[in-house]
């Protein structure tokens, strides 16, 4: 798989189905976040050793704080949006998670020091009423799930704005960097708030082996080597573009695989947030 749009869209529909596996795993988030960081780590990683691409200790050093904090953001933003799939539909709690761009856009203007136009500012009100609508103001829905899925947002939002401000890593490199630190910081949260002792934890474990595998070496370390080496070489609105792929694909299987209902304002709502997001990162010009 050598053409980098190829790549994109590969790594965009295995994340799209990241809700399905996660909902079908019968084990608390934080040990699924946990294994998923422990795997996707070591396979970033290796990947990062067969291509002898190693990140420099300056450059380490010099983004440490924003890489501890982004690690951190990132362990507990999986497992928001991990909860957020118990209490939810995975339609909903995707579409709630995919307002991290309207935070962005909200915040630009303060901690990017990037103009709200008047474009941006109504494709954000376009975006918040989508997401009233989706979060089943106008009928019904878990409010504990929206609020965790908009919690998951938030952090990932967070997330981008610490890479944003990174220097002299690449984005495979950083990623690697908020794996590792994700990992070291969610498993003794994991095991201690797990409810179970070491000859459970290790029978679930064992288990539920084959789809904990699937979201750490497909979901993560797979996906993020697709993704990563694509977004280097395309445009920037190719990427924003495709990028859509994933939360069509998961609403789209949330209701044929999981029998998940979608209300007709919640169809509307995801259409206004999308396209919301969709307008304010489409530059004139563009085809």
């Amino acid at each position: 798989m050598t053409d980098p749009r190829t790549r994109l869209i590969a790594s965009m529909t295995v994340f799209g189905t990241l809700g399905i596996f996660v909902s079908l795993i019968p084990l608390p988030s934080a040990l699924i976040v946990m294994v998923r960081a422990v795997v996707g780590t070591l396979f970033v990683g290796g990947v990062m050793l067969c291509k002898r691409q190693r990140p420099q200790a300056d450059a380490l050093k010099q983004n440490a704080r924003l890489l501890l904090c982004s690690g951190v953001a990132l362990g507990l933003n999986w497992t928001l949006l991990f909860e957020a799939y118990r209490h939810t539909t995975v339609a909903v709690a995707t579409l709630c998670y995919y307002m991290a761009p309207v935070f962005l856009l909200l915040l630009s203007p303060i901690v990017l020091k990037e103009p709200m136009t008047r474009r941006k500012a109504a494709c954000v009100a376009c975006s918040l009423l989508g997401a009233a609508l989706v979060s089943g103001a106008a009928g019904g829905g878990s409010v504990r799930g929206v609020a965790l899925g908009l919690a998951a947002a938030a952090l990932y939002c967070a997330i981008m704005l610490m890479n944003k401000k990174m220097q002299g890593l690449a984005p495979m490199e950083t990623t690697f960097a908020q794996l590792c630190i994700s990992a070291l910081v969610i498993t003794p949260y994991a095991l201690l708030t797990s409810g179970l002792d070491m000859a459970q934890l290790g029978a679930a474990l064992v288990q539920n082996a084959p789809m904990l595998l699937v979201v750490g070496l497909v979901h993560t370390g797979v996906a993020y080597a697709l993704y990563f080496p694509s977004i280097n070489v395309l445009p920037g609105q190719t990427v924003a573009v495709l990028s859509y792929i994933d939360p069509v694909l998961a609403v789209v299987l949330s209701a044929l695989v999981l029998r998940q209902t979608i209300t007709p304002p919640q169809i509307l709502g995801a259409l206004l947030l999308l396209g919301g997001t969709f307008v304010s990162e489409w530059k004139q010009g563009d085809t």
